[in-house]
């Protein structure tokens, strides 16, 4: 064995003891805990922004785009919201022990069907160190322990949040190792984890396409993911378009280094002459740079050319591919074409259109008349979520308590044989 691979190993090992006594604990316990966790996050903001200043100060002499910076930095605002995101757990239902369904057989047998965690998440992603604090919060409440593999740009801010969740799951009387760390950056004990299937139930990473290509690639056990976010707004023949502009500024604009950010932009040709100029100065404005087909550039001279790999490309950035369509059948079969199945968005006042584009376009969320930036845990009324998957088994959309459950059948008898 390699020092790695043992260390990796020891992680793993220490995870599943972890997740065996975190399983029963009660919602009361695990609650004690996410206030503890909350106020100590609270009352340590300024180590923490210390320790973040030194990573972001790094990225920036290293190179990384502003977008990436933006998703390292810790601000004072950000701290108290990731308390209060820990706080909203403690009032979300504990998905622990829910009866999903009962029954009584004709023999006698009392069957429940009852949601338990599934174990332990092996938690791999990119910058953003408050997605630390919401995946231990999720964790812990729904009974999992959780292996945290931060990227190296964040690896300082990891550490001392981790340090301050730990310290506060002692103070609490819960397993320690419920949330571990791995602390180093070293590319193989990923790796390492990742072929860990006897000890890691389910490996879920968050990040760019590449990262999660190679978690895909290289994990033994299930994989929950979405590999890109190309999100399109679609303005339709008939929609309000004022409304239509504010929503993809703010879909675009509002934070667009995230996963559901728009990064296309269609309009019916019907509307184009009337809508583009002014969305465009409006976009423009924000400092987008915007990548037309050959109509969106007469329309909007400050735009360039576009090229199929713009239409599919997740910018996570400033930057938005725009095509001008000739109806809403070559806005779905461009969607299909181009789009990641995350999150797509119609702007109309035609209900007929907003039925066909919610039936048509296969995405974890389709929105009609709402920014694309609302398929998100807290924004559905969901909680805290760990990420947003497009895949269809066994959770879609964002995954928040539930969907770090699974369930198993608890059967009670008094005594009955099968004949």
């Amino acid at each position: 064995m390699t020092p790695m691979t043992t260390y990796a190993e020891d992680l793993a090992r220490r995870a599943r003891a972890a997740s065996r006594l975190l399983a029963p604990m009660t919602s009361d316990r695990k609650n004690r805990w996410l206030l503890d966790a909350a106020d100590a996050l609270v009352a340590r903001s300024s180590e923490i922004l210390a320790v973040n200043a030194n990573d972001v100060n790094a990225a920036t002499r290293a190179g990384l785009t502003s977008a990436n910076i933006d998703r390292l930095r810790l601000t004072p605002e950000r701290i108290h919201a990731a308390a209060d995101g820990l706080r909203a757990i403690v009032d979300l239902p504990d998905p622990v022990g829910r009866i999903l369904d009962h029954r009584v057989r004709p023999n006698g047998l009392t069957i429940d069907k009852v949601s338990v965690p599934l174990g332990v998440i092996f938690f791999i992603y990119e910058s953003r160190p408050n997605v630390t604090i919401d995946a231990a919060g999720l964790c812990v409440k729904s009974g999992n322990a959780i292996i945290l593999r931060g990227g190296k740009e964040a690896i300082a801010s990891n550490t001392i949040l981790h340090a301050i969740l730990q310290d506060s799951l002692r103070a609490c009387d819960l397993p320690a190792d419920a949330v571990q760390l791995v602390n180093t950056p070293d590319r193989e004990v990923a790796g390492q984890l990742l072929r860990l299937d006897k000890y890691i139930d389910l490996a879920i990473p968050r990040g760019g396409e590449s990262l999660i290509r190679r978690v895909a690639d290289e994990a033994t056990m299930p994989v929950l993911k979405h590999y890109m976010g190309n999100c399109h707004v679609y303005v339709d023949r008939a929609a309000d378009l004022a409304m239509a502009e504010r929503i993809i500024v703010n879909a675009k604009c509002q934070r667009p280094g995230v996963c559901n950010a728009a990064e296309s932009l269609l309009v019916h040709a019907d509307v184009a002459p009337a809508f583009l100029p002014k969305a465009a100065s409006a976009l423009i404005a924000k400092g987008v740079e915007l990548r037309g087909c050959p109509a969106t550039c007469r329309l909007a001279p400050q735009a360039s050319p576009a090229t199929d790999a713009d239409h599919a490309a997740e910018f996570l950035d400033l930057i938005l591919s725009v095509k001008v369509v000739k109806d809403i059948d070559e806005a779905i079969e461009h969607i299909t074409r181009f789009g990641s199945q995350h999150t797509e968005t119609i702007v109309t006042n035609d209900e007929a259109a907003a039925r066909r584009f919610t039936a048509e376009v296969d995405a974890s969320a389709v929105m009609v008349n709402a920014s694309t930036r609302f398929n998100d845990g807290f924004e559905f009324g969901l909680g805290a979520e760990i990420g947003i998957s497009t895949d269809k088994f066994h959770a879609r959309g964002p995954c928040g308590l539930q969907e770090l459950c699974t369930y198993k059948y608890v059967v009670h008898g008094n005594g009955q044989i099968r004949e």
